[in-house]
């Protein structure tokens, strides 16, 4: 039962976070006024309601913010908004769900830069009598790519690439992505002429940083060109990484490229409608309900996906030792770094914070079951959520023989969980707040 009631206890955390949950919260119509986050929004007769957005929940929220408005104001709506290519619908209106790329692939696509252009243009097609909400979730960083002059699509994503690859933080990848793109940074909000601009945001970022979820495409940016290039520096690729771009951060540095803004127009207003702390939150309520002992961690994930997979066995240990006679829940959020991926290699955060608590199960007679898995359905660049580690990987990993440590060693996660079935493949999830992590003792 430990993988059943693991699997349940997690879909009821991300069932707490999906759109339809709470952007009715957010959306509300009196005689066809129009409040959106506790604010009136000025109808007047020639004024217009642009909806741009991007993320993984993309499509949700529209679906969500289109429920919440009666037919006399989704009249006046036109919009566009960058989704995964499976929740792609070009012919769909008011507005569009543009594919902008792949599952499985987090990088950047032509298909996404035609999309955050044609926002682009929108925005700034705009007058003072016309109000743009935008609906921004996780992911929206790669769905959202628009390359300054100078620097190609391709160069952008090979720079994404070797940073990701080199295990550098969303904050330390957003810091350079900002200052390469059209959009992020707050840019997209400045470049708008509309009267007002309001960001309804899911955040995937613990902390929920305004300038970090998403890059910021409404927020102000406090980092800087020079802070760009001591990220790339500390990597050591300032000579992998392409000509255009080292060039185009050096100009910024020596004050010959526009800073991002470092303050946002005061008719723009960021508003967090969800959060990982609220899946938590009904995940703690769903095992309660299953009868266990429940502990939230109350630090979130953020260290290196294996030493945390293992630090999180041994706690639910020193729970499930000090608890009377009721099984432990042991629920923790965040999103853990994996700090170098060997080329060739295969899995994501959720799967190496797995494999790290396998030797640690494997060696305290661990009984029960952990579950680590992405919100949003997607571990890294694979087809999988994330996995369980319990007792059925552990005789099937010595059945086979297969040596953890190797695979840890050639960052193939993956092929270790897929040979022992420990994987979890749920499809996108339709919402994105960072990971969340079952572990029952």
């Amino acid at each position: 039962m430990s993988r059943d009631h693991a699997l349940s206890i997690w879909r009821a955390g991300v069932a707490a976070v999906q759109p339809s949950s709470f952007i009715p919260a957010f959306i509300q119509v009196r005689d066809d006024r129009l409040f959106v986050a506790g604010q009136e929004i000025p109808l007047s007769p020639s004024g217009s309601l642009a909806v741009i957005g991007a993320g993984k929940a993309g499509a949700t929220m529209v679906q969500a913010f289109e429920a919440a408005l009666g037919p006399n104001l989704l009249a006046r709506m036109k919009g566009l908004v960058n989704v995964l290519d499976s929740a792609a619908d070009e012919a769909r209106l008011p507005i569009r769900l543009h594919g902008a790329r792949p599952e499985g692939d987090p990088l950047p696509t032509v298909a996404g830069e035609a999309g955050s252009r044609a926002m682009l243009e929108l925005v700034q097609s705009l007058g003072p009598d016309d109000t743009v909400i935008a609906l921004i979730s996780g992911g929206a960083s790669a769905l959202l790519p628009l390359p300054v002059p100078g620097v190609t699509l391709a160069e952008k994503r090979e720079t994404t690439s070797l940073l990701s690859k080199a295990g550098a933080t969303i904050g330390e990848l957003n810091a350079v992505r900002k200052h390469l793109s059209l959009v992020k940074g707050g840019r997209m909000a400045e470049a708008s002429r509309a009267g007002r601009w309001i960001s309804l945001i899911l955040s995937d970022v613990i902390g929920n940083p305004l300038d970090v979820i998403a890059s910021g495409p409404s927020a102000a940016d406090p980092t800087t060109y020079a802070e760009a290039l001591a990220v790339i520096q500390r990597f050591r690729l300032e000579k992998r990484l392409p000509a255009s771009v080292m060039k185009h951060l050096e100009r910024g540095r020596q004050g010959l490229e526009p800073e991002t803004p470092k303050q946002m127009p005061k008719q723009v207003s960021n508003v967090i409608v969800a959060e990982n702390s609220m899946a938590l939150q009904a995940a703690s309520k769903e095992a309660s309900a299953l009868g266990y002992e429940v502990i939230v961690e109350s630090e979130p994930i953020q260290g290196v996906a294996r030493v945390e997979g293992a630090n999180l066995i041994e706690r639910a240990l020193k729970h499930r030792a000090a608890s009377a006679d009721k099984p432990v829940c042991l629920l923790a959020g965040g999103e853990p770094v994996v700090p170098r991926v060997v080329p060739g290699g295969k899995g994501g955060r959720n799967q190496e914070m797995a494999l790290g608590a396998y030797s640690k199960i494997a060696a305290t007679g661990f009984a029960g079951c952990l579950l680590a898995a992405g919100t949003d359905g997607e571990d890294g660049p694979t087809d999988a959520a994330g996995a369980f580690c319990d007792g059925e990987v552990l005789q099937a990993a010595r059945r086979l023989r297969l040596d953890p440590a190797a695979y840890f060693v050639a960052s193939r996660s993956y092929d270790f969980f897929a040979k022992t079935g420990g994987l979890l493949k749920t499809g996108p999830t339709g919402t994105n707040v960072m990971d969340l992590v079952v572990i029952l003792a």
